[in-house]
């Protein structure tokens, strides 16, 4: 947030601050017996938790987003807006389904099992919501905390970064205003996903030879089925909004709607959205506010899966003879179940896919400035949270199979989360000629339950009922143990913090936090961390002032340690499982539920925590034209929360252990240049870049790696063992007989490690042992924006863009089943080896087989990770002062956005005209059982990405 402090009392300077400035800036004014001074002072302040402070003073990591930055980027929540605009922020797509939220990463991962996920404080309190229930018109400014020494005031919760979300509020002695902001646009495919045609197709059955076609197959056809089930679709988003105060108080109050439709027929997200704060000064000591987010949201048709129809033979004809719709087909050797739109569409109420959330975030603070004592006030802030969650699914007797007698089932599931946290904050800020102190007193305590419970019946009598009455179901209704989830965690904490600055040059922080939480063993519930940064304002040296194009240089260090208690509620316990078990008399009791024990209790579970050290320098030249911030960072993590393998001879497989490490280290670098500044034109540019090497320095008892789950020692996270693609084996070749066995010309040739016999020749085959560790992490990211604005309209850029690392393709992989190169069903449009062909990169289709798919295909799957995306591009034009006084407006704004339209430098966008950011989950969406941990996120048959044009309005009046 940035501070303007006029002095003088000026009209023109009133207006400037109101109504030009950015959201994220505030103004004041002050009068001295109607005589002025010459002096402006300009402040910019950020949030870091608790409080807030001038950046000047900031010894932490801190990184801050402004309500503007966040609006270049329309959707359906704030995550899409982070991508490439913070260093060290890193934005993973999991889905391109709509509403779908993404995963945050800050400064990489540093846990194997334990949660990853950045703490998220919404308007001061904790969050434990979904993220997806924030709507972004709400949001004033985003301010992340990165270091240790800045997070470690929110203790085991800030282990992985924090993000402090400030949504809009009013302004003190302000007329009221009314705002209403819109846009709405159409999402069509960035690409349709690249499969052969009908001529290609059979070219490779042929030569293939495994398969003839099927009783609906013909020579000469050429279905794209991709055209007959994706549909552009519409995105729309209204938000009404009313602000204002009197003296000594303020609110905000405010409406907003937002309405995705998917690409994917039956695919829509809608969210509804309510929120209200109001702020109000009771005396002169005591002043009071409370803050109201609320939210309603129904997500459609989010289990329908867009790859089936990539598996459909291209030389299937789609209609009937009469001209509808096939909703059966035949292939060479199966059957599929047909979906197109037209098909979806008839539908009606055979099927139903839908979830409705309701969440209420609520907070009240009081205040008191304590009489007598300057600058000491106490703070109590309470938080009281709620989310509702109700799915429920039906599909119509034969509807998705291809058997129409398949029997009609249906599933429900509810779940409720309530949350309340009471804060109580002493805190003491006073200046005292060049020193300034500031101290935070705190204790706080939370709780929070969780409950699920899931529904199934199958033969639901007709379609009308749905999933609104299952017992009805004519058939059997399950109540699946391992489906139902209930849990109550708690945590108490004690903080305190003492920020020092003397003569605004020399800064220090010191922080110190003990929080006991629930879900960890008896004599190991509480841990205390430390933290401690200090900074040196090098320009408030007398020996500066000669370098006058220096407004600022600072250097800043910090240690701090953090912890993570984020495992599941009960794990010191052990955990039970159950089974059924058939006595056999056909009796009454013949079935009988047995327990056994699927984990073992650990009393001695204790506490994950990470250590990071930060170094950094900030700068501003040429009157901060030009300013930016270089960082280093080193985090290690130890004693991490793992699940341990037991002997078969225990009777038990697991036990959850504090065992292993990691680290995260990496380089950090933002820029912000007002290149061109005149009377009628700007330009400003904003860079940033960072590194994050990230590794597994320690397992379990000793061990280097850990197959199962992909980990190994010195290695990153996200890693995966497999062979490594070098080629094809061609014809000539000596050694093809020694490494392949049995091999053919044309099939994949992989890397030999082995030893090598006098003469030159291989000493074994290939085997298991010639496995690599592929690393998937880029080497480095981030991200681009420029503006230029000319008079009244204006013209912004966003980008983002990364190097190196490994991108995971399930299309090509053989879990996807869509490039088995054998005719059977739909395949990828590759160029693969023939004997005419021998430059190809994809192998030969009769060559050897391991299973459906071709021998080593499973290295097809793997790309060069680089690009550089265009995220979004927006032409404004903002009406000048004439029209919005006849139109009686203070603000009056149009613009038009295209999200997503290019994507350069990416091998992988070369190959398949694809958009290479990842759409899915490594065990999402896999025709066979895939062999990625889920935590991997590839590109897969989920919803392919979208190029958005949008057309939006703000209005003030």
């Amino acid at each position: 947030m940035n501070s303007f402090n006029f002095v003088k009392c000026n009209r023109a300077a009133l207006f400037f601050a109101m109504a030009l400035l950015p959201s994220t800036m505030m103004f004041s004014q002050s009068k001295k017996n109607d005589s002025t001074t010459q002096e402006k002072k300009i402040e910019e302040v950020v949030l870091i938790g608790y409080g807030q402070q001038k950046k000047e003073a900031v010894t932490g990591s801190v990184s801050s987003l402004s309500a503007a930055a966040l609006k270049e980027v329309p959707s359906a929540n704030v995550t899409e807006a982070l991508q490439g605009r913070l260093p060290g922020v890193e934005i993973g797509r999991t889905s391109t389904k709509p509403g779908s939220e993404q995963q945050i990463r800050i400064r990489g991962t540093r846990s194997l099992s334990a949660d990853n996920n950045p703490l998220i404080v919404l308007d001061g309190i904790p969050f434990a919501g979904s993220i997806g229930d924030i709507s972004p018109s709400d949001i004033k400014s985003m301010d992340i905390l990165k270091d240790a020494s800045a997070t470690a005031i929110y203790g085991s919760r800030g282990a992985n970064g924090v993000i402090l979300i400030t949504t809009n509020r009013g302004v003190s002695n302000q007329k009221a205003k009314l705002s209403y902001n819109s846009f709405t646009g159409v999402q069509t495919l960035f690409s349709k996903y690249d499969m052969m045609n009908g001529n290609d197709y059979a070219k490779l059955r042929k030569l293939a030879n495994l398969y003839s076609n099927g009783t609906d197959e013909k020579e000469g056809m050429n279905t794209d089925w991709q055209s007959l089930f994706y549909n552009p679709a519409m995105i729309t988003s209204h938000d009404l909004g009313l602000t204002g105060g009197g003296e000594g108080g303020s609110y905000n109050v405010g409406l907003s709607y937002f309405k995705q439709d998917g690409v994917v027929p039956l695919q829509s997200y809608q969210r509804y959205a309510m929120r209200a704060s109001v702020d109000q000064k009771i005396n002169s000591f005591l002043r009071f506010g409370l803050t109201s987010n609320n939210s309603y949201s129904i997500n459609d048709g989010n289990n329908i899966n867009p790859g089936t129809i990539l598996g459909y033979s291209p030389l299937i004809d789609p209609y009937n003879a009469d001209g509808t719709i096939k909703t059966i087909a035949n292939h060479s050797i199966d059957q599929s179940y047909i979906y197109s739109r037209e098909g979806l569409s008839k539908l009606g109420d055979a099927y139903v896919d839908q979830t409705r959330a309701f969440a209420s975030y609520n907070n009240i603070y009081g205040e008191l400035s304590v009489p007598g004592i300057q600058g000491l006030k106490y703070r109590m802030n309470v938080g009281a949270n709620i989310r509702i969650s109700d799915t429920g699914s039906y599909t119509g007797m034969g509807v998705f199979a291809t058997n129409p007698l398949t029997q009609s089932s249906a599933n429900i599931s509810h779940s409720l989360m309530t949350q309340w946290v009471v804060e109580n904050l002493l805190t003491y800020d006073r200046t005292f000629g060049k020193h300034k102190i500031n101290a935070v007193a705190l204790y706080s305590a939370e709780e929070q339950k969780f409950n699920r419970s899931h529904v199934k019946a199958v033969d639901v009598p007709i379609d009308a009922f749905q999933f609104y009455n299952l017992g009805h179901a004519q058939g059997e209704i399950t109540i699946d143990p391992n489906q139902q989830n209930y849990y109550k965690r708690g945590l108490v904490s004690w903080m305190g913090r003492a920020m020092y600055q003397y003569d605004n040059k020399y800064m220090v922080t010191a922080t110190l936090r003990s929080d006991g939480a629930s879900v960890l063993a008896p004599g190991n519930k509480w841990h205390t961390y430390p933290a401690v940064s200090v900074g040196w304002n090098v320009t408030g040296e007398s020996f500066m002032e000669k370098f006058t194009f220096v407004n600022l240089l600072k250097f800043r260090a910090g240690y701090g340690q953090t912890s993570n208690q984020a495992v599941l509620p009960y794990s010191t316990f052990g955990r039970l499982g159950t089974v059924p078990y058939n006595f056999g008399n056909n009796g009454t009791g013949s079935y009988e539920i047995g327990n056994y024990v699927t984990r073992l209790p650990n009393a001695n579970l204790g506490w994950e925590y990470s250590q990071t050290y930060n170094y950094g320098v900030d700068f501003g030249f040429l009157n901060n034209r030009i300013t930016g911030t270089v960082e280093y960072y080193n985090t290690k993590t130890n004693d991490i929360l793992l699940d341990k393998n037991l002997p078969t001879t225990s009777g038990v497989t697991l036990v959850t252990t504090n065992v292993g490490q990691t680290q995260n280290k990496g380089l950090e670098v933002s820029l912000n240049a007002q290149v061109i500044k005149s009377e009628n034109f700007s330009w400003d540019l904003g860079a940033n870049f960072y590194t994050n090497d990230n590794k597994v320095t320690a397992l379990n008892s000793g061990q280097t790696q850990d197959e199962a789950m992909g980990w190994f020692v010195g290695h990153n996270i996200n890693s995966i063992y497999d062979y490594q693609y070098t080629g094809l084996w061609q014809a000539g070749d000596p050694y093809l007989n020694i490494l392949e066995p049995g091999g053919n010309v044309g099939m994949i040739k992989v890397l030999y490690t082995g030893g090598y016999n006098a003469d030159g020749t291989p000493q074994r085959a290939i085997n298991s042992q010639d496995r690599q560790i592929i690393e998937l992490d880029p080497d480095w990211q981030g991200g681009l924006n420029s503006r230029w604005a000319y008079k009244n309209f204006d013209l912004s850029v966003v980008a983002a863009f990364q190097h190196g690392g490994t991108l995971v393709s399930s299309l090509y992989g053989p879990s996807g089943y869509l490039n088995r190169l054998s005719g059977r069903g739909g395949n990828v449009n590759v160029d693969y080896w023939t004997p005419e062909n021998t430059d190809a990169y994809f192998p030969s289709p009769n060559g050897v087989r391991s299973g459906d798919n071709l021998k080593y295909s499973s290295t097809l799957a793997f790309f060069d990770a680089s690009y550089f995306k265009i995220r979004t591009i927006t032409l404004g034009y903002n009406f000048n002062k004439n029209v919005l006084d006849n139109l009686k407006l203070s603000n009056f704004r149009i613009y038009a956005t295209v999200q997503n339209p290019f994507v350069f430098g990416s091998p992988y966008h070369r190959l398949s005209g694809m958009d290479p950011e990842p759409n899915s989950t490594g065990t999402e969406n896999q025709a066979v059982g895939s062999q990625y941990q889920n935590r991997i996120l590839l590109v897969g048959t989920n919803n392919p990405s979208t190029t958005n044009f949008i057309m939006g309005l703000n209005l003030t009046f």
